[in-house]
């Protein structure tokens, strides 16, 4: 048997350190967007490494644009506009109303990911959170209508951002119109992340603006799966303008506050529900 050259099977440790800080990174994040934050010391005694491996890496995450350091430890990143006019209906007042649960929702929305996927993600702060929990290194296209999406990826080196273009809707970041619409037409997208206004079984899913739920209809047409976000309190709500009938979604992703007789009618549909 022919005697393996010395050094030829030897591991690169400088590879080996990339894969382990990897590992780690998955695990922070993980344990961050499940418990809403995140501390030095207890997740050095979960992983077994030093403090100061951990500062290190809690660093190096928000140096990519993936969470927040505070004293001792780290929570998720928050939306990066605040727009002049605090309406009830702006995305920055609806941002802390039922905040736990779109934390919860976006982390286990985006658990459905595979790698190599192109998503959608439609506006809204449920969506948002989606994308805060967007796995590392998957290889993902993120296609969006939405201003702050795309700059709250712009650190994300692991993931594409396609945005729509169109007229800007400045209380909720979003791009709407004929342009917008056009820029979908030969766009092909595995999973959708839908945030609605309202999840009603016969009304189906609804926005409370007409523009956008002329967009998000196309981006339904243009997708394999379609994911619907939304806390308990949208259930069973209608807006005024309809996104897609319930029997167009595949899942629904809520809150654990969501009753059994909210839930039961779009299951009877075939829809899989997760309530988090």
């Amino acid at each position: 048997m022919p005697k393996r050259k010395s050094g030829m099977m030897k591991d690169n440790p400088e590879s080996a350190a990339a894969v382990k800080a990897e590992a780690r990174y998955q695990v922070i994040l993980n344990d961050m967007h499940k418990t809403g934050s995140v501390s030095v010391d207890a997740l050095a005694d979960q992983l077994q490494v030093t403090v100061v491996t951990i500062r290190r890496d809690l660093d190096a995450l928000e140096r990519k644009g993936l969470l927040h350091r505070t004293h001792g430890g780290a929570m998720p990143i928050q939306p990066q506009f605040y727009e002049p006019f605090r309406r009830d209906r702006s995305f920055v007042m609806q941002v802390d109303r039922q905040a736990d649960e779109k934390r919860r929702i976006g982390y286990a929305a985006a658990a459905l990911i595979e790698p190599d996927e192109t998503i959608a993600v439609t506006p809204g702060t449920t969506a948002a959170a989606v994308v805060r929990a967007l796995p590392l290194n998957y290889n993902l296209t993120v296609v969006t209508s939405t201003a702050n999406v795309a700059v709250e990826l712009s650190k994300r080196k692991d993931i594409k951002v396609f945005v729509t273009g169109g007229t800007l809707h400045g209380e909720w970041f979003s791009l709407v119109g004929p342009h917008a619409q056009r820029s979908l037409d030969n766009i092909l997208i595995h999973t959708l992340f839908i945030g609605a206004d309202g999840l009603d079984p016969d009304w189906g899913a609804t926005s409370f603006d007409q523009d956008e739920a002329d967009l998000l209809r196309m981006m339904v047409e243009h997708s394999r799966r379609r994911v619907a976000v939304v806390d308990h309190t949208k259930l069973g709500k209608v807006a005024n303008w309809k996104i897609c009938e319930s029997r167009n979604l595949h899942v629904v992703v809520t809150d654990t506050q969501a009753t059994d007789e909210t839930v039961v009618p779009f299951r009877e549909m075939g829809v899989e529900i997760i309530r988090v």
